[in-house]
């Protein structure tokens, strides 16, 4: 497993994290850890715009896969 350190937080935003830790009967390294966890997916949204990357990257005139496992297949 990684670690991560993160500096420069607001005193507030951890008091408020210890808080709901205190609550959730977890210690602040749990609740932060299950609150990143939380936000860790992507959005629908993001997924699309990470296939647009991925997209701009393919020459233009590139063949369409499908035509290309087609070719393999029919030549077994």
């Amino acid at each position: 497993m990684g670690s991560v350190l993160i500096r420069n937080l607001d005193d507030a935003l951890i008091n408020q994290f210890r808080t709901k830790a205190g609550l959730n009967n977890r210690s602040l390294e749990a609740e932060l850890r299950e609150a990143l966890a939380a936000q860790a997916p992507l959005s629908p949204e993001q997924k699309l715009a990470l296939l647009d990357r991925v997209r701009i990257r393919l020459p233009e005139g590139a063949p369409d896969s499908a035509d290309l496992i087609r070719e393999d297949r029919d030549r077994r």
